[in-house]
């Protein structure tokens, strides 16, 4: 049979060495398929791209496997692809991209599992691709738990709740009467837990605004809180005890000033006195009047000296 036709076979075995050659080029050269993985995010009408191996927790995901084919070798290549997401999910398909989300924060490894094939007669080629993920909380959040009063010249505590996977970074800042300052910067703060504490002086009363920004590696909030500032009612009472006793303490003083000539001059008025007039018979047979002067002093009913009656012998 093979005598019989050798030209047949000729010709076949210059139909395949051809094809054999030009697949033969590729398949040695292309034993790997390069490339990389690419991570979006989108949050209303925001599209980010997560490189950096970081993403939000509960915000669709896409990642997207770019290859890298300057050559245009795998032009007419068929792909499959195997998505392991790390937390018991794994997706399979024919595009270079999944959707998908991660409904908790974590760490998580992702992997993908490229296969090619490049012809009939050439062996597939596959590719596999790994990335260490960390999934985060955004922030969404901030929440203000004291109260939002608050006194002049008085330590005054404010508490906050921040929703999102520290570590955060706060910046923030007080505004007299919610009048913006573009001279004065921010406190920065490092947080590493969800509550935060500010410790604040308030110099005046009236209307007081706090600017405060909260971040981590995957968000941002910005958001304003609205603090009244009263006059301390303690002080004010104090203040004005403090100046009743000092105008009664002059007052006082001038009462006393005023009234002392007074009691000085009553002090010398010499006490009244009461006369006896008494009437003395001597030997000679004449009468003779004694005056007698006795004190009285004041609020006496009786006198101390009685008046006695004329004696006749």
């Amino acid at each position: 049979m093979d005598r019989e036709h050798p030209p047949w076979m000729l010709v076949h075995l210059l139909m395949i060495l051809p094809a054999a050659a030009g697949t033969g080029a590729p398949v040695t050269d292309l034993e790997n398929v390069a490339g990389k993985l690419v991570f979006y995010q989108t949050e209303g009408n925001a599209t980010y791209v997560r490189d950096t191996g970081e993403l939000a927790s509960d915000v669709p995901t896409e990642t997207m496997f770019e290859l890298f084919d300057p050559q245009r070798n795998f032009s007419a290549a068929k792909f499959t692809y195997t998505w392991d997401l790390g937390n018991g999910e794994v997706i399979q398909g024919t595009e270079p991209v999944v959707r998908y989300h991660y409904s908790e924060p974590g760490n998580y490894t992702l992997r993908l599992d490229v296969g090619v094939n490049m012809a009939q007669y050439a062996p597939p080629i596959t590719g596999v691709y790994s990335k260490d993920v960390q999934v985060l909380d955004g922030i969404k959040n901030i929440e203000l738990e004291g109260p939002s009063d608050y006194m002049v010249s008085q330590d005054s505590s404010l508490a906050f709740h921040v929703d999102g996977s520290p570590p955060m970074w706060v910046c923030w800042r007080f505004l007299k009467n919610c009048l913006p300052d573009l001279t004065s910067g921010c406190t920065l703060t490092m947080l590493y837990e969800n509550s935060l504490e500010l410790n604040h002086t308030f110099t005046s009363a009236g209307v007081h605004c706090l600017d405060i920004s909260v971040r981590n590696d995957i968000s941002k909030l910005q958001t304003s809180f609205s603090l009244y500032v009263r006059r301390n009612d303690h002080s004010h009472l104090l203040f004005i005890l403090s100046c009743a006793a000092i105008l009664v303490a002059t007052f006082s003083f001038i009462l006393v000033i005023t009234c002392r000539p007074w009691q000085q001059s009553k002090s010398q008025v010499a006490a009244p006195s009461n006369a006896a007039f008494l009437k003395d018979q001597d030997s000679g047979g004449q009468s003779e009047i004694v005056f007698t002067f006795s004190s009285m002093e004041k609020g006496e009913r009786e006198p101390l000296v009685l008046q006695h009656g004329t004696q006749y012998c």
